[in-house]
C-alpha cells in the first residue's frame, strides 16, 4: 500500500495476496459488503486483466491510496475470519526475519482447500447469427447445447466423443460463436451423504401398525421398513429417528432401491442430506491416565519445575526411553487448564504409529495436520480448531501456521531433525525455530526433546537460555543395543562380501531371521542404482537440466532423476561410444531389496522409501504389517531412523555409513551422528538385546567411537569447538544465498558483483565465496553461491538482514530479470 493516501467516501481494506510481492494492496468495499467484511476474511478480489484471486483481509480504513486506484473486491467467502491476530503478528515476524514477502507467508499457511479455484467456461456470443456462418456437425451440437447451458471444456469434449477440443474451440472463437469467461468457487467442499428416517407420523406404534398392514401385499417395500425398524428401533428409542441412517445401507443390504424410493416418493420415509467430517476417530478404547515409570515421573516433574521459570525445556531422551508417555501427560495437564497444545513432528513417517498411541488418550479432541491429508481434510482440522473441536493438534511443520487462539504448550519431538527446515519455496523457514517464535507470541511454553539434541540447542541448554533434563537410560532400564563395525577394507580383501553386505552383517541377519526376530537395514538413497556406466568409454547418462546422473530405477525400467524429476528408458547402448557394456554402479534401496531377496530367499523383504510411500495410507499399511511381522526385513531411507517403534526388532545394519560423512556441509559429522544413533535405537527396544552393525571402510573415524560408546557429550564437545574455530552456528547465524541463471557467465557476474557489495555494506570477512555449488546445475539453472556469517548476538541483527534483503532486491531488478533469481536463505540448514 502507498504512503500516499487520501480521505475517501467509503470504506477501504488493505489486503494480502498470495504472491510473492513485498506489499499489500488496496480495495475498495462495495457498500453492500462492508457489513460482512472483517479482518481476517478471505474475499476474492480481481488482480491483473483476468485474474482472480484468494486474498485475506489485513485491515479496514477509509484511506484511499492517491498513487493508484482502487478496485472493488467481489465478493467474500467467510462468514467469520478465517485467520486471527496471532496468525498476522507470526506472519509478520516470519516475513520479516527470513526475508520473504507476506504474501509468500499466506501462501504456505494457507491450504489450497481455501484458494480459489477458477475454470475456463464457455457460453454462447448473443450476436452471433448461425445462419451467416457455415458449422461443422461437431460445431452444431455445440451451439445447440449453448443455446440452454454454459460449458466447461470437459462438458465438450463429453458432448462431441472427442478427447482434445481446444482447436474447435479455437475455431468457434474466431467464428465469433462463443465467449469465454472463467467461472470462480471455491476449492473446498464439505463432505455430504444422503440419509434416510421415517416420517413423523408414522413413529407411533398405532401409526407403524397401519403402515405394517398396508405394505403387506407389497413385501419388498414391507421389507425395506423392518430392516429400518431393526437398525432403528423408533418405537424403544424415539429420538434414535431423528439421525437415521445412511441411504447406502440399503443397497449394502440387497434391499430394493425401487421400493426405497418409493417410499420416500410416498412420504413414508425421509430423505435428507448430512455434512460430515472426513476425519474420524478410531481408538477403540480411550485412556484416562498416563502410566509413567519412577525415570519418567522425575522427568516431568523436572520439566514442570524448570518451566516456571523458563519458556525453553530441551529433554535429552535416549531412544527408547519413553519421551512420548512423557509428552502425553504435559500435553493432558495443558488441555486440562484450558490451553491448546500443539506436537510438532518432523516428518509424515511419525504420524502413523503416535496418532494411534495418541488417540487413546486425546480421542477425537486431537486433529492431525499433515501434507498426506487431502485439501478438504485440511481445511476441516483448520475449521475444527477454530470452531473449539479440537484443543490438541498433531502434525508436521505447517501446523504453526493453524489458527490457535489460546496456545499453552508446545512440544517439538525429534527437534534436530533437518526436516524441519522447509527449503523451497520461501518462505524458507525452520519449523523448530519457528514454533520456539509461535510459543512466545501466545505466551506458551515449549519441550524440545530428541535422544541427539541439535548442537545448537544443547549449547543454548548449557548456556542456561533453556531449560535440560536428560533421560539417559530406557524405559524398564532395558540396556541400550551393542554397536559393532563391520571393516569394508577387511571384508573386500578377505572376499568375504557378497552383493554389498559383509559377512558379519549377513551372518546377523540370517541368525536373527531364524530366531523369529526383525531386521531393519538403512541405506540413505532410494532407486536401484545412483548411476549406469558404460565399462569401455566410462560414459554415464546424466539429467539434461541438472549436473547430476540419473539414478538407475529397476522396477519401472527408467532412468530418473531426483532433483527435478527428468525419466528416459534405460538406454541399451552407451550414448557416446554405442557400446553394449553398461553397468549399474552403487547400491540404492532398490537394489539392495533385490539382492537380498536373492541372498535370502525365504525371508519376507519390504522397502520403506519415496518411492514406495507416495499414496496417503502406504505408510500406515507397510508399518501395520512390520508391527504385525509380515516382515522380515525392512530396508529403508532415512524414513526408518525416526521414531519408530517395533518391539521385535532385534537388529539394525547401516548399510553404508561413510557416503553420509563426507557431504558438502558443516553439519555432515552431526547428520551422520545423528541418523546412525537415530536407526541404531530402533533396535531391541523392549527385549534389550538388540545389535547394530556399520558397515564402514573407516572405522577409525571419531564419529563412530562416539557413536558405539554413546558418548553425546564428548560428541557435543568436539563438534562445538570444531564450530567455534570456524565460525559456525551456533556461535555465528549464516545465511545463504544462491544466484541462479540460465546463462553461468552472467550468474557468475551477477555474483561476483553482489559479493562486492555486501562487502561494502557489511564488512567482507563475514561473506565467503562466491564459488560454484556442489551441484552447479538444477533444473537449467547454474547456482552460484556466497555465505554470510553473522556473530549471535550482533547489535540490530534485523536492520542488517534488512540491508542485505535490500541489495539482493536491487541486483536482482538490474542485472536477473526474468532469465534467474537470487534466493535468500536466512539459518541455513
Amino acid at each position: 500500500m502507498s504512503s500516499k493516501e487520501i480521505r475517501a467516501e467509503g470504506f477501504f481494506c488493505d489486503v494480502v495476496l498470495p504472491l510473492p510481492l513485498p506489499q499489500l494492496f488496496t480495495y475498495k468495499i462495495p457498500d453492500q459488503l462492508v457489513d460482512t467484511v472483517s479482518a481476517g476474511c478471505r474475499i476474492i478480489v480481481p488482480f491483473g486483466q483476468r485474474k482472480f484471486v484468494t486474498g485475506v483481509v489485513r485491515s479496514i480504513h477509509q484511506h484511499a491510496p492517491a498513487s493508484y486506484q482502487t478496485k472493488e473486491l467481489i465478493d467474500v467467502l467467510d462468514v467469520t475470519p478465517t485467520m486471527n491476530a496471532y496468525q498476522f503478528k507470526f506472519m509478520d515476524w516470519m516475513a520479516e526475519y527470513y526475508l520473504c514477502a507476506p504474501g509468500e507467508v499466506l501462501q504456505a499457511a494457507l491450504p489450497s482447500g481455501f484458494k480459489l479455484s477458477s475454470e475456463s467456461m464457455i457460453q454462447l456470443n448473443p450476436l452471433f447469427q448461425e445462419a451467416s456462418v457455415d458449422l461443422t456437425e461437431k460445431e452444431r451440437r455445440i451451439i445447440q447445447e449453448l443455446r440452454s447451458n454454459t460449458l466447461s471444456y470437459k462438458d465438450i469434449s463429453k458432448l462431441i466423443d472427442q478427447s482434445s477440443v481446444q482447436p474447435i474451440i479455437k475455431l468457434l472463437i474466431q467464428k465469433q460463436a462463443i465467449l469465454l469467461f472463467e467461472e470462480v468457487k471455491e476449492k473446498y467442499s464439505p463432505k455430504i451423504i444422503s440419509k434416510i428416517r421415517l416420517a413423523d407420523q408414522y413413529t407411533t406404534p398405532h401409526a407403524l401398525a397401519n403402515l405394517m398392514q398396508e405394505l403387506d401385499k407389497k413385501p419388498r417395500q414391507q421389507e425395506v421398513l423392518m430392516r429400518y425398524l431393526q437398525e432403528v428401533p423408533v418405537i424403544q428409542t424415539p429420538g434414535a429417528n431423528i439421525p437415521g441412517i445412511e441411504k447406502t445401507f440399503f443397497t449394502a443390504s440387497g434391499l430394493s432401491t425401487s421400493s426405497l424410493q418409493t417410499l420416500i416418493k410416498n412420504k413414508v420415509f425421509e430423505a435428507f442430506e448430512e455434512v460430515i467430517s472426513r476425519l474420524s476417530y478410531r481408538a477403540d478404547e480411550k485412556k484416562s491416565v498416563v502410566e509413567l515409570s519412577e525415570q519418567q515421573e522425575a522427568a516431568k516433574e523436572s520439566i514442570l519445575l524448570q518451566l516456571d521459570t523458563k519458556d525453553s525445556v530441551l529433554l535429552h531422551g535416549v531412544t527408547g526411553s519413553g519421551k512420548t508417555e512423557i509428552y502425553i501427560d504435559l500435553i493432558k495437564r495443558s488441555i486440562d487448564n484450558g490451553s491448546q497444545a500443539l506436537l510438532l513432528l518432523p516428518e509424515i513417517a511419525l504420524t502413523t504409529q503416535i496418532v494411534q498411541r495418541l488417540e487413546e488418550y486425546f480421542g477425537d479432541r486431537m486433529g492431525v495436520y499433515h501434507s498426506k491429508f487431502s485439501d478438504n481434510e485440511r481445511v476441516e482440522v483448520w475449521r475444527g480448531l477454530q470452531e473449539g473441536r479440537y484443543d490438541f493438534i498433531v502434525g508436521v511443520r505447517s501446523s504453526v501456521f493453524l489458527p490457535f487462539t489460546h496456545l499453552g504448550l508446545i512440544i517439538i519431538d525429534e527437534e534436530h531433525e533437518a526436516s524441519y527446515k522447509q527449503q523451497d519455496p520461501a518462505p524458507r523457514y525452520n519449523g523448530r525455530d519457528a514454533a520456539l517464535m509461535l510459543a512466545r507470541i501466545h505466551n506458551a511454553k515449549t519441550v524440545l526433546g530428541s535422544a541427539t539434541p541439535s548442537i545448537e540447542s544443547r549449547d543454548a541448554a548449557l548456556k542456561n537460555r533453556w531449560g535440560y533434563v536428560p533421560l539417559l537410560n530406557r524405559y524398564g532400564n532395558v540396556s541400550l543395543p551393542e554397536i559393532r563395525l563391520a571393516d569394508m577394507r577387511v571384508e573386500r580383501k578377505n572376499k568375504t562380501v557378497q552383493q554389498g553386505f559383509s559377512l558379519t552383517l549377513l551372518s546377523a541377519i540370517r541368525e536373527t531371521i531364524a530366531n523369529k526376530k526383525q531386521v531393519i537395514i538403512f541405506q540413505n538413497r532410494r532407486g536401484y542404482a545412483p548411476m549406469l556406466e558404460c565399462e569401455d568409454c566410462g560414459n554415464i547418462p546424466m539429467c539434461t537440466s541438472c549436473s547430476v546422473s540419473l539414478t538407475y530405477h529397476q522396477f519401472s525400467h527408467e532412468l530418473r532423476c531426483h532433483y527435478c524429476g527428468f525419466t528416459r528408458k534405460v538406454p541399451q547402448k552407451c550414448d557416446s561410444c554405442s557400446s553394449h557394456r553398461l553397468k549399474t554402479v552403487g547400491s540404492g534401496t532398490e537394489r539392495i531389496e533385490d539382492e537380498l531377496q536373492i541372498l535370502l530367499p525365504e525371508a519376507r523383504i519390504r522397502r520403506m522409501d519415496l518411492d514406495t510411500t507416495r499414496k496417503k495410507n502406504s505408510f500406515a499399511e507397510l508399518i501395520t504389517a512390520f508391527s504385525q511381522h509380515e516382515i522380515d526385513i525392512l530396508i529403508g531411507t532415512q524414513m526408518v531412523t525416526k521414531g519408530l517403534d517395533f518391539a521385535n526388532v532385534e537388529l539394525v545394519g547401516v548399510y553404508d555409513a561413510d557416503r553420509m560423512l563426507y557431504f558438502p556441509d558443516f553439519r555432515a559429522i552431526e547428520r551422520t551422528y545423528q541418523m546412525i544413533v537415530q536407526v541404531s535405537g530402533r533396535a531391541g527396544r523392549k527385549s534389550g538385546e538388540g545389535k547394530v552393525i556399520i558397515q564402514t571402510a573407516q572405522p577409525e573415524h571419531p564419529v563412530f567411537a562416539f557413536i558405539k560408546n554413546n558418548d553425546y557429550d564428548g560428541f557435543f564437545t568436539r563438534e562445538l569447538y570444531e564450530r567455534e574455530m570456524y565460525h559456525y552456528p551456533p556461535f555465528t547465524r549464516v545465511t545463504h544465498i544462491s544466484v541462479l541463471h540460465l546463462d553461468k557467465k552472467e550468474a557468475l557476474k551477477t555474483a561476483h558483483g553482489l559479493t562486492a557489495k555486501l562487502k561494502d555494506a557489511i564488512g567482507s570477512k563475514r561473506i565467503l565465496g562466491p564459488q560454484v555449488a556442489s551441484i552447479e546445475k538444477l533444473r537449467n539453472y547454474y547456482h552460484i553461491e556466497l555465505f554470510i556469517k553473522l556473530e549471535k548476538d550482533i547489535k540490530g541483527l534485523q536492520s542488517i538482514k534488512n540491508k542485505i534483503a535490500s541489495i539482493v532486491q536491487n541486483e536482482h531488478t538490474l542485472h536477473i530479470g526474468s532469465k534467474g533469481r537470487i534466493i535468500i536463505d536466512t539459518d541455513q540448514n
